[in-house]
């Protein structure tokens, strides 16, 4: 018999294939007949793999942020935004209608002083015992590694960037 315990998944680090790590857990997911909520905080762009997503039963996908690249102060919007995406974020974690909730950069709400650690870590006990949740993200706090159930760290070794080539349609987005 599975387990039906919803674990903690977090995939971090300067590497490119943490969303798409996330993605592959949501296809596995998916493949298996459960309902997934992929919620992207501080994005704001179409891109190949939510287009992918609309074909797929089971799977709802929310973009929280206002599309421009935060350097230094966050923006208003921004700042609206992730307390729109949290707010539906507590709310599926409590009510369980998810078997998996995925929280694409959520770690820069900790960096951005947006959410506190204890906020997130109340949400974490109020969730339905099998709500699956992966998280994604450039740098995560250490009490988030120490709490997760499954880590990877994705390192950087070199991108076409470093040759100069910009993104390019279908690989970066």
């Amino acid at each position: 018999m599975a387990d039906k315990s919803g674990l903690l998944q977090v995939y971090f680090g300067e590497g490119k294939g943490k969303t798409t790590a996330a993605l592959g857990a949501l296809l596995r997911a998916v493949g298996q007949g459960m309902k997934v909520l992929l919620v992207q905080f501080f994005k704001r762009k179409f891109t190949g793999e939510l287009a992918s997503l609309q074909l797929l039963p089971g799977v709802n996908v929310y973009q929280f942020g206002s599309g421009k690249f935060i350097t230094g102060e966050v923006f208003p919007e921004d700042r609206r935004e992730f307390f729109l995406g949290w707010q539906m974020v507590r709310e599926a974690l409590e009510k369980g209608e998810y078997d998996v909730v995925i929280l694409d950069e959520l770690p820069y709400a900790f960096y951005y002083h947006l959410l506190t650690w204890e906020e997130f870590r109340k949400a974490l006990e109020q969730k339905d015992p099998g709500v699956e949740v992966i998280i994604t993200g450039r740098e995560v706090p250490e009490e988030l590694i120490a709490i997760a159930d499954l880590v990877s760290e994705i390192k950087l070794v070199k991108h076409p960037w470093d040759k100069g080539i910009s993104d390019r349609r279908g690989f970066e987005y």
